[in-house]
């Protein structure tokens, strides 16, 4: 891409469309299949969709997957080489825990904004069925030492350190270097800390199951997903989903503490997908006949002290962070909860989402109507592979809001591991 001239203002952002493949239960149908390969297979998809074949067709390229190996060092820009996207399309990977695709689309956003660029492609995948799986440690250093070994007899004496211990792989773990805890239980403290009951968790992902199918069965998703190795629709998606079936789960986290709450029902499950979001500009958009869906308006970050800081009374616990990022972002662009037609929190956890709107109800923001959040279903339902929650977002957002009459606006809010939160608003005009 040639260097541009900053332009005078800041432009405004179009979301244009999105692309995705089914969301899959890991060691499911995508066992096999790579980050590139879905993240290729929901690029193909939105670039069949608009038309984006050709040099110079769009402007960049920004994605990025949360597990990787290493032969994903240059994720977006292998995706795009073994896409349909033409070859000189320029591209780079980004990576903020659960937050990645909606830092992608923000990064992507920006470049539009200031005149960079007119179009951007922003997403993210991953695999928690091709998870990488490292050597170990131990083994690590004594290979390295027959590496630097100058001589056969130095080698030898080396490789004979080697036991039958040091041949079980290091497999990722889904826990918080500086804790020792998953994600899971952390989200179990925080239910503990603000008193979060388990009727309300299993109500809230049956509705998520419900409208999730409402959505499929009415034919809501037919331009945004793209079959897949056999599926035309997210795996995890249960429609029979009540609370009395979920109420009969055992409670897999917080264990240690009377009357746990958390259940495999109330919590996402480790899932494979992709998903992939077009951006531009309004001139863009207008000289290929395309109706922006809604318009990226504002975005904020946050993070939270959830190793020293209020954990144990529920303010920073680690997924707590967009409690501090939204009140942030409202108060900059002078809103409130009540100027939002729609809210979509990702839900990593039933008992993460009500804790959330508890915080935010908390610092005043008042209350959420259940009627405008996850109107679609959100990752209760969709399953979460944690690189592309933020683009399926957007896309579903942007289309929610397109479907209404009149001028409309909606609120994002993503949590992810590290104690950090993403947020953004779409408004359509």
């Amino acid at each position: 891409m040639n260097a541009q001239q900053l332009s005078p203002s800041v432009r405004r952002v179009a979301v244009v469309g999105g692309a995705r493949i089914p969301f899959a239960r890991s060691d499911g149908p995508y066992a096999t299949a790579s980050n590139q390969q879905m993240l290729t297979a929901a690029l193909d998809g939105l670039v069949e969709r608009y038309g984006l074949q050709g040099p110079g067709a769009v402007g960049e390229f920004v994605a990025g997957a949360v597990l990787k190996h290493a032969r994903d060092f240059n994720l977006a820009r292998e995706t795009v080489l073994g896409s349909q996207l033409h070859p000189s399309t320029p591209a780079y990977d980004i990576q903020q825990a659960c937050g990645t695709g909606l830092q992608a689309v923000i990064a992507a956003a920006n470049k539009i904004a200031l005149g960079q660029t007119d179009s951007a492609v922003a997403g993210g995948a991953d695999t928690a069925s091709d998870a990488p799986l490292g050597v170990n440690d131990s083994l690590r250093r004594i290979l390295l030492e027959v590496r630097r070994a100058k001589s056969p007899g130095a080698r030898l004496k080396a490789l004979a350190k080697v036991r039958p211990g040091h041949l079980v792989p290091d497999i990722p773990r889904n826990a918080e270097p500086r804790t020792g805890l998953s994600m899971g239980e952390h989200a179990a403290v925080t239910a503990r800390a603000w008193g979060i009951p388990r009727e309300a968790q299993d109500r809230l992902a049956a509705t998520s199951h419900r409208r999730l199918a409402a959505a499929y069965e009415r034919g809501f998703f037919q331009d945004l997903v793209v079959p897949f190795r056999g599926l035309a629709r997210d795996q995890n998606l249960r429609p029979g989903s009540t609370v009395e079936k979920l109420a009969s789960l055992k409670p897999v986290f917080g264990l240690g503490h009377p009357d746990p709450t958390m259940t495999a029902g109330n919590s996402t499950p480790l899932t494979d997908g992709a998903a992939t979001v077009l951006l531009a500009s309004e001139n863009w958009a207008r000289e290929r006949g395309l109706e922006p869906l809604a318009y990226l308006t504002a975005y904020e970050t946050a993070a939270v002290d959830f190793v020293g800081g209020d954990v144990a009374g529920g303010e920073d616990g680690l997924l707590m962070a967009p409690a501090y990022a939204v009140p942030r972002m409202l108060e900059r662009a002078g809103l409130g909860l009540d100027d939002f037609d729609l809210v979509e929190i990702h839900e990593a956890f039933a008992s993460q989402v009500l804790a959330t709107l508890a915080a935010w109800e908390k610092r005043g923001l008042g209350t959420v109507d259940r009627a405008r959040l996850n109107v679609a279903g959100s990752s209760l339902a969709t399953g979460h592979p944690f690189a592309a929650t933020g683009a399926r977002i957007v896309a579903t957002l942007a289309k929610l809001l397109a479907e209404r009459d009149a001028p409309a606006r909606g609120l994002i809010s993503v949590c992810a591991a590290g104690g950090q939160g993403v947020t953004a608003i779409l408004e359509r005009a």
